[in-house]
């Protein structure tokens, strides 16, 4: 018991330098979720930043590769070293979360380590819906298992919406990167080519498309709010969706702007409308 709590309160420490959000959101979570809620999203934050951590793109497989083994049971024997991964097979194992949902998060997450083109909003749906929508839910299944399913509608539309905003705040660093993630049908239906938007010398037509990804992201985060069933005992799940709105709306009155700087809103006012989420309804 003392070395899960230990596991734990690492996991918990090493969320609070990689994903501060999802760290807040643990602690207006029920003390006695913390510590499997923060395994969760610690294990997250490492593969949603393995493209951070490297310069090629093999080197970002073999660290994807090394946590699928993990969960699989072919990690070697030095693995339960490692505390956050430690943490995270108690988590699993606590709570049944599905192992299958976890490596298809993996896999998504291989598509970070290329510069290979988001192709439409099908395949940007399908990676949201394997990333953050799968998060969303997992988090429910820790948090209220028996009502875990009667969210899973809002939990798909919600992780969309959420990937949605975090592409757009993260526009200036993909396209240092020479990533794309803006899906290629919705770039051409409004005048935007790849080079453009690499470029950043298409203002006019970046704006167009923010504002069409803006919309698409609303789409999503109206179809969460309709499909409610989200119990009060999993609000926690959903509460870093609750940033989403304000952040549409900032990158959309910004425009073009937003290729050249992020306008990721101050931690303080993130942190009021997640609480604000917490006591009035996710979201």
């Amino acid at each position: 018991m003392t070395d899960t709590k230990d596991n734990y309160a690492h996991c918990l420490a090493v969320l609070r330098d990689t994903d501060r959000d999802r760290y807040l959101a643990c602690l207006l979570a029920p003390a006695e979720k913390r510590g499997p809620l923060a395994a969760l999203y610690a294990f997250h934050a490492e593969i949603a930043r393995v493209r951070d951590l490297v310069r090629e793109a093999l080197p970002g497989e073999i660290r994807l590769q090394w946590w699928r083994d993990l969960l699989e049971g072919e990690a070697d024997g030095d693995a339960m070293a490692n505390p956050l991964a430690a943490g995270l097979l108690t988590c699993v194992k606590e709570h049944r979360l599905p192992v299958a949902v976890l490596t298809d998060m993996i896999e998504a997450r291989i598509f970070d380590v290329y510069n290979d083109p988001m192709e439409n909003r099908a395949a940007l749906e399908g990676y949201a819906g394997e990333t953050a929508s799968a998060l969303i839910q997992l988090a429910s299944l820790i948090l209220d298992p028996a009502s875990a399913p009667e969210s899973a509608v809002a939990a798909g539309h919600a992780g969309v919406a959420q990937t949605v905003a975090g592409t757009l705040l993260l526009l200036p660093i993909h396209r240092r990167r020479g990533q794309i993630y803006l899906p290629a049908d919705l770039m051409a239906a409004t005048g935007l080519t790849p080079e453009a938007l690499l470029a950043g010398n298409d203002p006019a037509a970046a704006t167009r498309a923010i504002e069409a990804f803006v919309g698409l992201g609303r789409d999503h985060l109206a179809k969460a709010r309709a499909a409610g069933g989200v119990s009060r005992a999993n609000r926690a799940a959903f509460l870093p969706v609750a940033l989403v709105e304000p952040i549409l709306a900032a990158v959309e009155k910004a425009g073009a702007i937003a290729l050249e700087r992020s306008l990721q809103p101050a931690q303080w006012r993130r942190q009021w409308w997640m609480w604000l989420a917490m006591r009035r309804g996710p979201f």
